[in-house]
């Protein structure tokens, strides 16, 4: 269903309320803004959303991208090779996430921010009617003048937490975070596995223990087991390379996403709190 009468980060929060008031975790798939063109990217999204995404994850291609493995960043470089500006990619951001009627975050990295400038950056990102944003190279104790930026623009400065960070980081990463903290299930780049970390589960415990925000895990979760695994113990769901490593292959790419999605979601109401 979509969410649309709250404004930005409001309408984050919101889909996470109606999450936990439901007692299920919400399926966050993710997608490489752009791949595999930017019409079928439309297209992909749409799926997504009617086959039950919850929020989605929007990937902004960058040059760099330390945090992504090989799946994502081929579908990055492959997007980056037609030239795109930034700008044009963020505004196609938000024409995905208003076709798949929910909320949606950007996920792209410190160095697009920066050149552009914090403030326009972030007013780009609400423009385009996203919630929130994901910048993984950017650490907490940094991080002051971007979440004023976010603040002003009314987005959400999601922060991420891994199986390493010790209680006090957890503590900052909380407090710094909006919208939601990201697990990240086990240390590395994202990439398809076999088994969700079995350290998931005790970092979702730890971020718990120091902040109310929601928490949803990431990485290495790459099939309705999986996906049902850590719905039972998390408040969102992400599942990023199996989802665009699928797209890659496919002959109808909106077919094959929305089809995965479904079973995602099929394998999540499997799981109980």
């Amino acid at each position: 269903m979509a969410r649309t009468e709250a404004p930005r980060k409001e309408r984050l929060a919101g889909a996470f309320a109606e999450g936990r008031a439901a007692g299920r975790a919400l399926l966050m798939p993710f997608l490489v803004c752009g791949y595999p063109t930017d019409e079928t990217f439309v297209e992909i999204a749409r799926a997504a959303g009617e086959a039950g995404a919850d929020v989605l994850e929007i990937g902004i291609p960058f040059s760099d991208p330390i945090m992504d493995g090989p799946v994502i960043q081929e579908a990055a470089f492959s997007v980056l090779s037609r030239g795109p500006r930034t700008s044009a990619l963020i505004t196609l951001a938000g024409e995905a996430a208003a076709a798949a009627g929910c909320p949606a975050v950007a996920m792209t990295y410190y160095n697009l921010a920066f050149r552009a400038g914090l403030d326009r950056f972030a007013s780009s990102i609400a423009s385009a009617g996203l919630c929130g944003a994901i910048l993984p190279d950017l650490s907490v104790e940094e991080a002051a003048p971007w979440r004023t930026a976010c603040s002003s623009a009314e987005i959400a400065s999601v922060f991420i937490a891994a199986v390493t960070s010790t209680g006090d980081r957890l503590r900052a990463i909380g407090e710094a975070s909006e919208g939601f903290v990201y697990a990240a299930s086990m240390l590395g780049v994202t990439g398809v596995r076999t088994e969700v970390s079995s350290r998931a589960r005790d970092l979702v415990t730890r971020i718990r223990a120091a902040t109310d925000l929601p928490v949803a895990v990431g990485i290495g979760v790459s099939t309705p087991e999986h996906a049902a695994e850590v719905a039972s113990y998390a408040d969102g769901v992400i599942v990023g390379s199996a989802l665009v490593k699928r797209i890659g292959v496919a002959s109808d790419p909106a077919r094959e996403a929305g089809q995965f999605v479904g079973e995602l979601r099929d394998g999540m109401f499997k799981a109980t709190r």
